[in-house]
């Protein structure tokens, strides 16, 4: 039996404006999450031994509660992180109201190449600046890429040197859809990927970690061969209050369900695989490069 989960990833809103091609979310749907769903989640989770949560999205700063939101979480006792895609006035303004709270903000951003194939603005230059809007301890840029070239990646380096940024990359990952769509192969997006690695390699000090998760990412792709159990150490909560042991897990039960339910739904040993997606979300939480 996998160890016991100390964190939460939880939805704020099943729905996103941005809505990207590539994105990770594994719930789509509309509505935010809701005050009281919240709370009885924060108290069940409380009550298995998870100590911090991770308000996602959709964008969590299109939340109306979103200040109640991580206020509750500290009555729990918990620790809170966001991850955004924040840009505008009013979303700024949201997170940095916030920001005092909490104990990490991720902004996600994308590359040039990212931008193009989903059809975003989320440039790395702006997610630096909302970043720089915020009074939090730690900051994370994430960047999603994709066709990255080597003056690009200087830039990148620039933005975040002597500004305590960590960076986290993900490369992009299209669906087999998005590949028959666009006339691409797996082995073409393997190319490209390693095209990116080096060009990122270049004018960014990668990880032993990303490495190794690049390695296992090509490996699920190319391979038929079983992926080993979910091993996460984070359990997710959907906007509708469905808890499960990975966001893209086919097993799940409702915060409203009766504790001892619960209970022995998390105490069971996780039946999910990893997949590329959600090894894209679940990987430890580590700085990836330096610049």
């Amino acid at each position: 039996m996998s160890a016991p989960a100390r964190t939460a990833l939880v939805s704020t809103a099943g729905h996103c404006e941005v809505a990207c091609s590539f994105c990770f979310r594994a719930d789509r749907a509309r509505g935010f999450l809701t005050i009281a769903t919240y709370t009885r989640a924060l108290s069940r989770l409380k009550e298995t031994g998870v100590e911090g949560v991770c308000l996602t999205g959709g964008e969590p700063t299109h939340h109306p509660e979103l200040r109640q939101l991580v206020r509750l979480a500290l009555q729990f006792g918990m620790t809170v992180s966001m991850v955004t895609s924040a840009r505008s006035e009013a979303e700024v303004t949201a997170l940095a109201e916030v920001g005092h709270l909490l104990t990490n903000v991720t902004v996600s951003a994308d590359s040039q190449g990212a931008m193009a194939l989903g059809r975003t603005t989320r440039t790395a230059a702006s997610a630096v600046a909302t970043l720089d809007a915020v009074d939090t301890p730690s900051k994370v840029l994430h960047l999603t890429y994709w066709d990255v070239e080597g003056e690009e990646a200087t830039q990148l380096a620039g933005l975040v040197a002597g500004k305590g940024i960590e960076v986290q990359l993900s490369p992009v990952l299209l669906s087999e859809d998005a590949l028959r769509r666009d006339g691409r192969s797996i082995q073409d997006t393997l190319r490209q990927r390693a095209r990116d690695t080096a060009s990122l390699g270049q004018h960014l000090r990668l990880s032993n970690g990303y490495r190794s998760y690049l390695d296992d990412l090509r490996r699920m792709q190319l391979t038929k061969e079983e992926n080993h159990p979910c091993r996460s150490a984070t359990l997710y909560v959907s906007a509708k209050g469905e808890v499960r042991h990975c966001p893209y897990g086919t097993s799940e039960i409702s915060v409203h369900a009766p504790r001892t339910e619960i209970r022995a739904f998390l105490d069971a040993p996780a039946t999910d695989r990893v997949v590329p997606d959600c090894a894209a979300i679940c990987r430890p939480a580590s700085r990836d490069c330096a610049a």
